[in-house]
């Protein structure tokens, strides 16, 4: 059986942490590439035999391959805080690292439960992230801040997985509002080589309104489909708009200093 490694990146994901270790504790080792946290996320991984490694937050693709370099066995299966490996996903991983493995990186579906539902629609499942199971030294990822995408080293084609992981992409609505906010900054940099308005932010952000509910089905889930849409519509806005921001430099009017005027 060739061993494998199960890493995990994090942030402040104390109320996410044990149910993403528990369901890779199957793995050789599990490694969390921590960027600082300030809750117990750390202390709760450690309780659970993870090994923590610190990674100074630089755009999750520098993230991610800093957590590869961690990783001691020949086979990486990359988890996130908000998912988790079925026994489904497990048995099949075990199985496939049993024997002679066709490829060498592997796709994995994921199944999104959002609002007290499994979702249907909105592109959501099935939906794909960058290769989750890959042999080490097959795969990397760019280096964008967010939304990273991969290269394929290993010279054979990219097999998928049929079981899914869990992904429970928000805890809340507060969630859903924070994560919005810190993807639009970070992807705006990637909008540097586009000329952008106030209104082509919001015509970018209908029309990811319109794609995620009617032509991704999204209105199939009802109002959980209906939130996503909006999520995708108010991210979608304020990259474009806090890209607008930094292009235009606004600063405050002047105000000089006031006092009071000399009575003679």
């Amino acid at each position: 059986m060739q061993k494998i490694s199960a890493y995990i990146i994090t942030y402040n994901e104390a109320e996410k942490i044990e149910a993403a270790v528990s369901s890779v504790l199957w793995a050789d080792e599990v490694v969390v590439a921590d960027s600082a946290s300030t809750d117990r996320t750390v202390e709760i991984a450690e309780a659970l035999g993870a090994r923590v490694v610190q990674v100074p937050f630089h755009g999750f693709g520098d993230l991610r391959n800093r957590a590869i370099e961690a990783c001691r066995h020949e086979w990486i299966f990359s988890l996130d805080a908000d998912e988790r490996c079925t026994e489904a996903l497990r048995d099949e991983i075990l199985a496939l690292l049993a024997g002679e493995s066709p490829f060498d990186v592997y796709r994995v579906p994921r199944r999104n439960y959002f609002m007290g539902r499994w979702i249907r629609g909105s592109g959501w499942y099935p939906n794909f992230r960058q290769p989750q199971l890959f042999r080490k030294g097959a795969m990397r990822y760019t280096l964008e801040p967010v939304h990273e995408g991969y290269e394929n080293l290993s010279g054979k084609p990219i097999g998928t997985l049929r079981n899914a992981v869990w992904q429970m992409p928000f805890h809340n609505m507060e969630e859903v509002i924070r994560k919005f906010d810190r993807y639009s900054t970070l992807g705006a940099p990637k909008l540097a080589h586009k000329r952008v308005s106030m209104g082509s932010a919001f015509g970018h952000a209908v029309w990811a309104f319109i794609k995620h509910y009617f032509f991704k089905r999204g209105f199939i889930d009802g109002w959980a489909g209906f939130v996503i849409a909006m999520q995708s519509f108010e991210g979608t806005f304020y990259r474009y708009a806090k890209r607008y921001e930094e292009v235009q430099g606004w600063k405050p009017p002047p105000s000089p200093p006031l006092r009071r005027e000399s009575k003679s």
